[in-house]
């Protein structure tokens, strides 16, 4: 058992120098990696030599910046004003003032460095203005779980002006087993189902960055005759193509499983006092506490392959500052939970929510809802082909793929229009989409901020019309649905958002 002052300003392990310069220097690693790998390859031996001692002169600058860093980064609760202060800078200072409402959850990582060194980093994702992430990355461990006990429980931490809180660590205070806990076999399964698409652009992305440096070099050393785009054009036949198909699929697999047990080791979710403590990682450990009522959509998805299988992903999706965010800050905000069984999915539900939602009403979407998608996927690119096809002996070999491609088109198509449905109950909506991997996004009435209704004037007649519910977390979109229906389902929400005296956050 150990105790914290947070009243009054607190400084980082002094490890936190060490941190900082590493961080630091591979930022301009990063940054310089091209230029300084030529450099060194180009360079005779002398030259070599004053590239080293660069590279010390670089790193003592790293290390001169962060110790005078680490003297002016302080942080500690204020009391009166229920926030939490940082104050930051070397040259330019800045003074973060973060209401402890405003924290939404409060993770607690530790990267390989931070391993070695036996320090841990506190980061805030918060509800403000800019959506920015608050990070302190180097403080012992019970000193990351005493202030994230101060940060999530806001007054009930600060009563009577108490601000000293013994705390003991999670690992060592819980004694239930874990609500969900991931097995190597689990995440085996996962790998091999989940996540094609981010896969496909992590192998492009590192495709793409081989072929920039392998040109680079070759223009560093004046030997670039366009050897690689030659290989390119003459290198392939129906065979090696086949076996480059074969290739990729098993890279991609590979790549999905390396990922996913990368991120998802050893995960774990546990019941910690009201909050969910839920921690992940191989190489870089993450903590996460989640306070259920911040989660403003609970959503989870299933692909044909995981159906089979019986695995559900899930996704608690938080608030966010109300403006385009990027995917990153987007996934900061949202807490994936990979692999569930039915009933481990439940169970979650349950946590989140309260109770597990009714199915209530189904509302569908009018035929109508075909005919944008049919017209722009299938249509006009038909025509298109056929033109060139009249005119021109280019595309004519094409053909089996043309008539492939329509099929396909209108059969997503199809199966998005079958999938697109919203269910409503007295305490929930759920709304339902996908064509491979269906999901289902679950919200409680009081927290939506807004409702958009609509109607295109060539609709009236048909009554068909559009409603989106924005909350905090994102948007969901009803389209082509019945306009009379919708509009008393708007009517029902507002009432109940009016009524209600539970909080949206």
């Amino acid at each position: 058992m150990m105790s914290f002052d947070f009243s009054t300003p607190q400084r980082q392990s002094t490890a936190g120098i060490i941190i900082m310069a590493a961080y630091t220097l591979q930022q301009v690693i990063r940054v310089m990696f091209v230029p300084m790998a030529i450099l060194l390859i180009k360079s005779d031996k002398a030259s070599i030599f004053y590239f080293i001692i660069g590279l010390m002169v670089l790193l003592a600058i790293c290390l001169i910046y962060a110790y005078f860093y680490f003297l002016k980064f302080t942080f500690y609760l204020d009391e009166k004003k229920q926030e939490f202060i940082v104050d930051k800078g070397v040259f330019n200072r800045t003074h973060l003032a973060i209401p402890l409402a405003k924290i939404q959850q409060v993770n607690i990582n530790q990267s390989f460095l931070q391993k070695i060194i036996s320090v841990y980093s506190v980061a805030l994702d918060t509800a403000g203005t800019d959506g920015k992430e608050v990070s302190i990355k180097a403080v012992n461990e019970k000193m990351a779980y005493s202030l994230k006990e101060h940060l999530l429980n806001g007054k009930s931490a600060l009563q009577g002006g108490e601000h000293i809180v013994a705390v003991s660590l999670p690992q060592n205070n819980i004694t239930e087993a874990p609500l969900i806990k991931i097995n190597a076999a689990t995440l085996l399964k996962i790998g091999l189902t989940t996540n094609y698409g981010r896969s496909i652009a992590l192998l492009i992305g590192f495709a793409y960055a081989v072929f920039h440096n392998m040109k680079e070099l070759l223009k560093a050393f004046d030997n670039d005759h366009g050897q690689i785009e030659q290989f390119f054009k003459s290198g392939f036949t129906l065979i090696s193509i086949s076996v480059l198909l074969a290739v990729l699929i098993i890279l991609l697999l590979t790549t999905n499983v390396i990922r996913t047990f990368i991120k998802y080791f050893d995960f774990q979710i546990s019941k910690h006092q009201q909050s969910l403590l839920i921690s992940s990682g191989l190489f870089a450990k993450k903590n996460t506490l989640l306070s259920p009522n911040k989660v403003q959509i609970t959503a989870y998805n299933q692909n044909y392959f995981q159906k089979k299988i019986e695995l559900f992903n899930m996704v608690l999706k938080q608030a966010h500052a109300g403006k385009e965010q990027s995917d990153k800050e987007t996934k900061n905000n949202n807490m994936e939970v990979p692999g569930c069984s039915p009933s481990e999915k439940d169970e979650i539900i349950q946590m989140i929510l309260g109770k597990l939602p009714s199915s209530g009403t189904m509302y569908k979407p009018n035929v109508r809802f075909l005919n944008l998608p049919i017209f722009f996927e299938v249509i006009i690119p038909v025509v298109i082909f056929t033109v060139f096809y009249s005119y021109t002996t280019l595309v004519r070999p094409f053909l089996p793929v043309a008539i492939t491609y329509v099929v396909i088109v209108l059969l997503m198509i199809y199966i998005n229009y079958t999938k697109h449905r919203i269910m409503v109950s007295t305490d929930f909506i759920i709304k339902q989409s996908g064509i491979w991997e269906i999901t289902k996004e679950i919200i409680e009435p009081h927290k939506i901020q807004s409702i958009t209704t609509f109607q295109y004037p060539w609709h009236k007649s048909a009554d068909v019309g559009h409603v989106n519910l924005h909350t905090a977390a994102g948007t969901l979109h009803f389209k082509y649905g019945n306009y009379t229906e919708i509009k008393q389902l708007v009517n029902l929400w507002l009432y109940q958002i009016e009524s209600t005296e539970k909080t949206w956050m």
